[in-house]
């Protein structure tokens, strides 16, 4: 079998999983609004999901160069399986608090596994192309099925809550972890001999990656986190902000989140045709998608019809889906292959990890002020760091490596 079939092979079983995983995430993020009406339960939600990222990812990228993509893609699948299982057993056996401290620990258990799991894919991408110049197009690519799965995995989530109940929505997610796992093991034949892996010692760490990456990737990291401190809240508010901005439903959370990844989907698209152009100028990629991103939450500040909230909800779709898959295009065509284990978990820890607080500190602040507040101060410091960051570095240009 081709590569180029290959790739075609893990996109399709990656998309079918992600839709899988985002009806779950939708359906417990249901559960836990409809049991505690709390923004900070949700908001933790999240952080559980994405937080880990910070203990997890460094490892699991130091791990992925010194062990290989393969091997360690194939571990962190089984224990997203797990961590889906947990989450679709709950439901069944426990009620009220526990069955609230029941998911959450499944959604921590699954973060974990998604720090391995996407260093490890990351690397893996480029063992499934031919030419080094595919790489760019190919990860892409892999982000516009991504955002694809979560446009579909939503409202599946939304429609199998209102009509059969969460348990079918969380057992559709863990069994949709098997598709990745069968592709990986069985089918897929990689260039394995053509992995480079780091040496043991100093040179494996997290901090020679960091050195050894070049200063564009280091600012581009270091934007990129302090941006998501105030502009990657809304995946741990969406049932919230569903609530307040749609309707109480379960569709229309589905809708709302659907909206997003629709404007995550648009993003990837342009992306994708453009993704040599745009790696070598990360400046002007990070500091444009951040202000599309920061006028799409002062516009949901403005208020107004739903419709005007969804269009907003596009908006902040778009910026962040290309901001997030653009810092880790960077990462990827920017460094030593040795280097991109641990490069991915470096940019999981800037987006992830600074959403998980970001969604924390939004919480807060929507509790005390309400969330068009919330949206407005966030939004108008968001302009400030994106018009900073192309006022600086808009112009600067990046070698890629092969």
């Amino acid at each position: 079998m081709g590569l180029a079939r290959q790739r075609k092979i893990f996109l399709w079983a990656s998309g079918l999983s992600t839709a899988g995983s985002f009806a779950g995430l939708t359906a417990k993020g249901w559960v836990l609004m409809n049991g505690t009406s709390n923004p900070l339960v949700l908001a933790l939600h999240f952080a559980l999901l994405s937080l880990p990222t910070l203990l997890f990812s460094g490892p699991a990228g130091v791990v992925t160069d010194r062990h290989g993509c393969e091997k360690v893609l194939v571990w962190s699948q089984w224990g997203l399986l797990a961590g889906g299982s947990l989450g679709a057993i709950a439901i069944p056996i426990s009620s009220g608090f526990n069955q609230a401290l029941l998911l959450l620990l499944s959604t921590f258990a699954v973060g974990i596994a998604s720090a391995y799991e996407l260093t490890a894919r990351n690397k893996y991408c480029a063992l499934l192309v031919d030419q080094p110049q595919q790489l760019g197009p190919y990860l892409t690519s892999f982000s516009v099925v991504f955002n694809v799965g979560k446009l579909v995995g939503p409202p599946i989530g939304g429609w199998l809550v209102a009509f059969t109940g969460p348990s079918l929505a969380l057992l559709l997610d863990a069994s949709t972890y098997l598709l990745p796992i069968a592709t990986v093991v069985w089918l897929l034949k990689p260039r394995s001999d053509q992995e480079k892996r780091s040496a043991a010692g100093s040179a494996a760490s997290l901090g020679a990656a960091w050195r050894g990456c070049g200063l564009p990737i280091r600012q581009a990291l270091t934007f990129t986190a302090l941006f998501c401190l105030v502009g990657f809240f809304h995946p741990g508010l969406a049932p919230f902000m569903a609530f307040k901005l749609v309707g109480p439903s379960p569709q229309d959370l589905g809708l709302f989140t659907s909206i997003l990844a629709a404007g995550s989907i648009t993003g990837g698209l342009v992306l994708q045709k453009r993704s040599l152009w745009l790696s070598q100028r990360p400046g002007l990629l990070l500091g444009s998608c951040g202000l599309l991103t920061a006028l799409g939450q002062l516009g949901i500040a403005i208020g107004g019809h739903p419709w005007w909230s969804l269009a907003m909800a596009f908006v902040i779709g778009a910026g962040t889906a290309v901001l997030l898959s653009g810092m880790n295009l960077i990462c990827q065509v920017g460094t030593a292959q040795e280097l991109r284990g641990r490069m991915a978990g470096l940019a999981q820890i800037a987006f992830l990890g600074g959403g998980g607080i970001s969604g924390l500190m939004a919480a807060g602040i929507t509790i005390e002020l309400g969330l068009g507040f919330c949206c407005g101060l966030l939004g108008a410091i968001g302009v400030v760091l994106a018009a900073a960051e192309l006022w600086r570095f808009g112009g600067q240009q990046l070698k890629l490596v092969e």
